[in-house]
């Protein structure tokens, strides 16, 4: 499964970047895509076939928050799983984070254990949103299951 799955992955931080795509990469998830803001993200969601979306909440431009908003926001986008990552994990951050639609958070530092955890959370346990059928982001997910918070 994946194998299937086509991440986006949003940092400025290039360091960043690369540390999250080799966990990614090491855990079994191949096709992952860079972006360092969400200029230049968001219309590659628009224009890619990507299935899951990795954004860090402070990103040049539009924050990841507002990422997350115009993609949720986006009828044909609206139920792309998202995780979001930040170093600053407020509760009430996270609650703003949630509203906006976010699939699930990751507080930096973060091992590859913790990355593999989360995403099989998202992936495994629930299906992105509380907007309905994942299925179509997710390959061979069934589209019944409920979503994590």
């Amino acid at each position: 499964m994946g194998q299937d799955i086509k991440f986006l992955l949003v940092d400025d931080f290039s360091t960043m970047r690369r540390i999250v795509k080799t966990f990614l990469h090491d855990l079994g998830y191949p096709n992952v895509a860079e972006a360092d803001n969400s200029s230049t993200a968001l219309p590659m969601l628009k224009s890619g076939d990507f299935n899951f979306l990795i954004t860090h909440w402070n990103i040049p431009g539009a924050p990841g928050l507002e990422l997350v908003r115009a993609v949720r926001a986006d009828p044909d986008l609206a139920r792309m799983p998202v995780l979001l990552l930040t170093a600053q994990p407020k509760p009430q951050q996270i609650v703003v984070a949630m509203q906006a639609g976010i699939s699930g958070y990751v507080v930096k530092p973060f091992t590859s254990k913790t990355l593999r955890e989360k995403l099989e959370k998202i992936l495994h346990g629930a299906p992105t949103t509380r907007r309905g059928n994942s299925s179509r982001w997710l390959p061979g997910l069934e589209s019944n299951q409920r979503p994590t918070d």
